[in-house]
């Protein structure tokens, strides 16, 4: 199986001088998962190369035990800081996506036409998708094929409001994950802050927030093979 994941480029957190990124965790759960399942990882962001990590995810109080062992993998620490270019890359060599979140995404990802193209490419292909924490917000201009948005009336979730207002960003960010999908006609939900929470639509997977990378991934991992069976 080959999983691409698709991280941000972007370091800059609105205008408050400071940087922002991939969130460390939402990485390192998902692709240790899909090592242990014997996947073929490729790792794209939008101007290849290593991308931004953003630094609270690596603060310790945010570390797990899969963040330090992908810090301390020289394989993994390769493998990103040698990103492809996501217009490098085409849905049709992969078997599946995986986008895991940080605040960077809602900046470059969320308006990226190759981000939106490859996205509505792979789940009109037959293929599942998961996006975790802000990257369900990446989703936002992403249609079907009649031109609604990809997201009307499947059920979803994404960074909560609460969540956001937590971290002081609500009103930096350039969009609330949890509105947009309502707005877009999502049937969004969600459980308390913090707490692991996935949900899946058909070929569609959304994770909450950082807690819920890891699960997500697993969903994506059981998913696939019934998917790839049915597209048979």
């Amino acid at each position: 199986m080959k999983v691409l994941i698709v991280l941000t480029s972007h370091d800059k957190l609105g205008d408050t001088g400071r940087t922002t990124g991939f969130w460390l965790e939402e990485l390192a759960a998902p692709y240790y998962r899909f090592k242990e399942a014997g996947w073929d990882i490729t790792l794209a962001s939008p101007k290849g190369g290593r991308p931004p990590l953003d630094p609270k995810s690596n603060e310790p109080a945010t570390q797990t035990d899969q963040t330090r062992r992908f810090e301390a993998d020289p394989e993994a620490m390769t493998a990103l800081a040698n990103t492809a270019r996501l217009d490098s890359v085409a849905a049709d060599d992969f078997d599946t996506a995986f986008y895991p979140g940080g605040h960077g995404p809602l900046w470059d990802l969320a308006e990226d036409t190759v981000s939106v193209r490859l996205i509505e490419t792979t789940l009109r292909s037959g293929k599942p998708l998961a996006l975790v924490c802000h990257a369900p917000g990446v989703l936002r201009h992403t249609t079907n094929e009649d031109g609604t948005p990809l997201v009307r009336g499947k059920r979803v979730t994404g960074f909560t409001n609460t969540e956001e207002d937590a971290v002081a960003l609500t009103d930096i960010v350039p969009f609330l994950v949890e509105d947009e999908l309502t707005k877009l006609g999502g049937l969004y939900s969600k459980i308390g802050d913090w707490e692991p929470y996935v949900v899946q639509d058909g070929l569609l997977i959304t994770g909450q927030n950082p807690a819920s990378s890891g699960p997500a991934a697993d969903a994506l991992i059981k998913l696939l093979p019934e998917a790839l069976k049915a597209n048979a």
